[in-house]
């Protein structure tokens, strides 16, 4: 194998030009004009041409079975009694929205009821769309607010879709192409920013204004709820649906890395006064705080990553009393965290494999782990059903339960459920049984995997920190650098690399003797918020 420089002639701009405020080749931002598209298809041509080699057509071949694959684990949300999921294939290649129940997911050939044909929608209007979320009514799933991109950027149509009739309300809510944000308050309400006009954007081209739009009126008579400088990032709202513990939120993003959250009460706003590079999360009548940076409060010092907890009214009537769910060690960092009804759990990364902690609120936050995480593995919450309620308004069967997925670099991936029962008396007998849980769906294999390893490997940096990278190979490789390698890493925005299967990289890569290697560089999250921001 080898990589050769890409030719002189497909640069494309002459970096005196931009000196010089000038872009010749502003041209090629039309994406679909007819002269770029013919431009970009002379580059693919002079590309092939100078680097497929013999074979190629056929490993091309076999790399467009995989992505195209209809065996690939279709990933769905639970919202209310029906199991959701956006599909893209060599058919759908808009995709498709649709849903269907537990046991038909459970089956052999899951039965699908397509709401929305992205692609069918896209021809009968004219528009290649490009689906971009459902925000489904909380507590009532009949209807939901779709985002719609129409060349596949940032800036979204938003329309109000009947799940019950498949079809967009007439008279609903429609927000024109923009960067927006949006959330259902109820079902004649919603919170929206969007560009309502002169100064209602950021200097980032984000929301500056939340308002709230009511059935019936234009978008342009939404009654402004706050607003923050146009220096800021953006300005979002939230009304949390949790029967019981109903609370509206408005979040002031300063940055990426800083933000304000306060409490909307009676028209007037509370600040939650933590730092603001804080992570701030409130679910029935509990605070979570993360510092990203080490805070001193109540004459106590926690640590940058740890996960700290508080009743929300004793907070805001200025008790600092927290308790202490997650303390951060060299090897071990928070990841992410999820409520089902009744319990939190914490996902941790201990050397950048997944380990997973269950805590129960009502017997002092006592822990149990959940077992069968597989080493050098990664394994993510993708669903939790807190809210879930029956039409009486009991909770539901579904409120404890929890989907997993679980993936390595030579593991296919695979989706498990199960259901979280608490109990014990708050001594060595509390915390939460989840039992086995249950294997749902898995993926196929997409490549051979005789003969290769997974291995785990540290390298010093000149300051002396140790940097982590993953080797996939052959077994008992010796490092004499005749192996072609393909080397990874990402180091930004506190985004964790973790071990993930990837067909493609196994066919194109693996299987043909390469050894594929990814460095956990500083600047990603693997290590928490000081791995992303060193002293």
């Amino acid at each position: 194998m080898t990589v050769e420089p890409l030719a002189a002639e497909t640069q494309t701009t002459n970096p005196a030009e931009l000196m010089d405020g000038v872009d010749e080749n502003l041209w090629l931002e039309d994406i679909y004009g007819e002269r770029p598209l013919a431009w970009a298809a002379e580059q693919s041509a002079s590309t092939l041409a100078r680097f497929a080699s013999p074979g190629f057509d056929a490993l091309t071949g076999r790399l467009l079975d995989v992505i195209d694959s209809d065996d690939r684990i279709p990933i769905v949300s639970r919202r209310g009694g029906f199991l959701y999921n956006f599909w893209r294939d060599r058919n759908h290649p808009r995709g498709l929205w649709r849903r269907t129940t537990l046991d038909s997911y459970r089956s052999d050939a899951i039965e699908w009821d397509v709401l929305l044909d992205v692609d069918a929608l896209g021809a009968a209007e004219d528009t290649q769309w490009v689906f971009s979320g459902a925000r489904l009514l909380p507590n009532d799933f009949g209807r939901a607010l779709i985002s719609l991109s129409p060349d596949g950027g940032d800036a979204v149509t938003v329309r109000e879709f009947d799940l019950d009739s498949r079809s967009f309300v007439a008279d609903g809510f429609i927000v024109p192409t923009a960067k927006s944000v949006f959330s259902w308050i109820n079902r004649d309400t919603i919170y929206l920013g969007t560009d309502f006009g002169p100064g209602s954007m950021t200097d980032s081209s984000y929301p500056r204004t939340l308002r709230r739009l009511r059935r019936g009126q234009a978008v342009h008579e939404a009654e402004l709820v706050h607003e923050v400088a146009t220096t800021d990032l953006e300005v979002v709202g939230q009304h949390i649906h949790t029967p019981g513990f109903e609370r509206d939120l408005v979040v002031e993003i300063l940055d990426f890395y800083r933000s304000r959250t306060l409490l909307l009460v009676d028209d007037s706003l509370v600040l939650i006064e933590v730092p603001e590079t804080a992570d701030v999360s409130i679910h029935r009548e509990w605070l979570l705080v993360q510092p990203r940076e080490d805070w001193t409060v109540g004459g106590t010092t926690h640590s940058t990553g740890s996960l700290l907890a508080i009743p929300l009214d004793s907070f805001l009537a200025g008790e600092r009393d927290f308790t202490v769910l997650f303390t951060p060690s060299e090897s071990t960092a928070l990841e992410s965290w999820s409520w089902t009804n009744s319990a939190l759990i914490l996902t941790l990364l201990t050397n950048v494999s997944s380990r997973l902690l269950v805590l129960d609120p009502a017997n002092g936050w006592a822990s149990s782990q959940l077992a069968g995480v597989p080493a050098l593995s990664t394994v993510r919450v993708i669903d939790t059903n807190p809210d879930g309620r029956n039409p009486d308004g009991t909770v539901s069967d579904s409120a404890d339960e929890y989907w997993l997925h679980t993936t390595g670099f030579i593991t296919p991936p695979a989706v498990l459920r199960g259901v979280i029962t608490l109990g014990g008396d708050g001594g060595d007998s509390a915390g939460a049984s989840t039992g086995d849980a249950e294997l749902v769906r898995s993926s196929p294999a997409f490549f051979d995997t005789t003969g290769l390893e997974v291995q785990q490997h540290w390298a010093v940096s000149a300051d002396g920190t140790r940097v982590p990278y993953f080797q996939v190979g052959a077994k008992a490789l010796v490092a004499d650098g005749s192996h072609p390698t393909l080397l990874s890493g990402y180091g930004g925005f506190q985004t964790s690399l973790l071990a993930n299967y990837s067909g493609v990289i196994g066919r194109a890569w693996l299987e043909r003797g390469g050894v594929y290697v990814l460095a956990n560089i500083r600047g990603g999250g693997e290590f928490g918020p000081a791995w992303h921001t060193p002293p």
